[in-house]
């Protein structure tokens, strides 16, 4: 079968032998669906060290062989890569995501495959969701990204009328805008470098899309917000003068939510006893768990949020390389591979 890899530095397509059931649990997919994740390029790139070098987690599939009963063969299916225990002490303490077991998993070989194999561990703690009939492959592609965009915003509590600035109008970026609007937000407020996803942020619901390069978005959103900044600022970029931008935005008594990853060794210049004087929330949030694909399954399925949207590119899997190109340069919002 078809499968990417990561070799030296390089994504190539191999063929590999088809991935077969190890043991009692374990569940196999043939993709029809995965979407390109920034983190996937940053991979190649080598740009990511994060979690193991495997690339593609955000498959949606049918199900070729199940070795459960709850799940069987033709069921149309999506696939998490990493699931936590739900035992250990954070698991128990509100911080599955940090739970030892939760990167020790993943999609074999992964999710830019023919097929590919979900491990007995992920399977039998909720890793595999049933897509209803009204859900396509391609947005059960989106469960995965907007499932950490879901567990981030209810880490800072968005309210109804809150006012919001998402610096990063990238695929991430504009799912934080779209949830925001779910969630209630009243204005939003999205800023960008490029001009292409300043744009498209003002397409699918920002009220006021900025180019950052352009103006001076501090001033902007206190302008917008009768001079006292935004109630919660979401950094979806992982640039430093993005993490900046946004601590100047927010309000006294802010949240500032970073969900963009920056490159290690990132340092900031900036004065921390801002953050006491103005009581300012930093929260972090990384990845996802069952409960968040749960949800985002949901509000697709309800078309709460059209995810289709953001989709700008399909391409084959053996045109994959294509696609990064595309993704490189700036001029795609969301690419979907598909076999």
């Amino acid at each position: 079968m078809k499968a990417i890899v990561l070799e030296n530095g390089r994504a190539l397509v191999r063929d590999l032998p088809k991935p077969q059931i190890k043991e009692k649990g374990d569940v196999i997919v043939k993709m029809k669906s995965c979407g390109l994740c920034g983190t996937d390029v940053e991979k190649i790139c080598g740009q990511y060290t994060a979690s193991q070098p495997i690339l593609g987690h955000e498959p949606a599939g049918i199900i070729e062989e199940s070795s459960v009963d709850f799940l069987h063969k033709g069921q149309r299916v999506f696939a998490h890569h990493h699931v936590p225990c739900y035992e250990c002490y954070y698991c128990k303490h509100g911080s599955p995501t940090m739970c030892p077991h939760y990167r020790r998993t993943n999609l074999d070989p992964g999710g830019f495959a023919e097929y590919f194999r979900v491990p007995a561990w992920n399977v039998t703690r909720g890793g595999i969701l049933v897509l209803p009939d009204s859900v396509s492959f391609d947005e059960g592609a989106f469960i995965e990204p907007l499932a950490t965009v879901i567990r981030a915003q209810n880490r800072v509590k968005i309210g109804k009328g809150d006012s919001v600035l998402v610096v990063g109008a990238g695929p991430m970026g504009l799912l934080h805008i779209m949830m925001a609007k779910a969630n209630g937000a009243g204005t939003v407020i999205s800023s960008d470098i490029s001009e292409y996803r300043v744009e498209y942020a003002s397409k699918i619901g920002s009220d006021y899309s900025l180019n950052s390069k352009k103006v001076d978005i501090p001033s902007e959103a206190k302008k917008l917000t009768d001079g006292r900044g935004v109630d919660i600022a979401i950094i979806a970029s992982g640039a430093p003068q993005a993490i900046l931008s946004g601590l100047y935005s927010v309000r006294k008594g802010g949240y500032v939510l970073l969900f963009g990853v920056p490159y290690k060794g990132t340092i900031l210049n900036y004065d921390i006893s801002e953050l006491l004087n103005n009581e300012i929330s930093i929260i972090s949030s990384n990845a996802a768990v069952e409960e968040d694909t749960r949800k985002a399954l949901e509000i697709i399925a309800q078309k709460k949020v059209d995810v289709t949207k953001l989709i700008t590119h399909r391409l084959p899997l053996d045109q994959f390389n294509e696609a990064v190109r595309i993704a490189k340069e700036g001029q795609a919002i969301k690419i979907i591979i598909y076999d």
